[in-house]
């Protein structure tokens, strides 16, 4: 069962490349990870889209998620309303159009 996880960032003014690098490589050695892009929307937003084997494989992958993370934190900004530097959901996909 195919599951999607998405986490919403907001870079810092100038930082956007690094951020970017801290993606590059390391995503593509998790296991369970079938594909994942990066959109950049306006205001320094960004957004990761990942498609996984399933959802034990989100699970599996956490560890790496978190250490990446930790890798550029510093270019992150508060979104507010509590959610700290990271706006994160998962689940499995349920309907799947195309």
């Amino acid at each position: 069962m195919t599951a999607i996880n998405t986490v919403r960032f907001r870079v810092k003014s100038g930082r956007d490349q690094e951020f970017l690098d801290a993606h590059k490589n390391i995503m593509a050695e998790w296991p369970g990870l079938k594909r994942a892009n990066i959109i950049k929307a306006d205001g320094g937003r960004y957004c990761v889209v990942a498609e996984w084997a399933g959802p034990d494989a989100i699970k599996t992958a956490m560890p790496n998620m978190i250490a990446t993370l930790n890798s550029f934190r510093d270019t992150l900004e508060d979104l507010g309303g509590g959610k700290g530097v990271t706006d994160p959901i998962s689940g499995v996909v349920v309907l799947e159009v195309k």
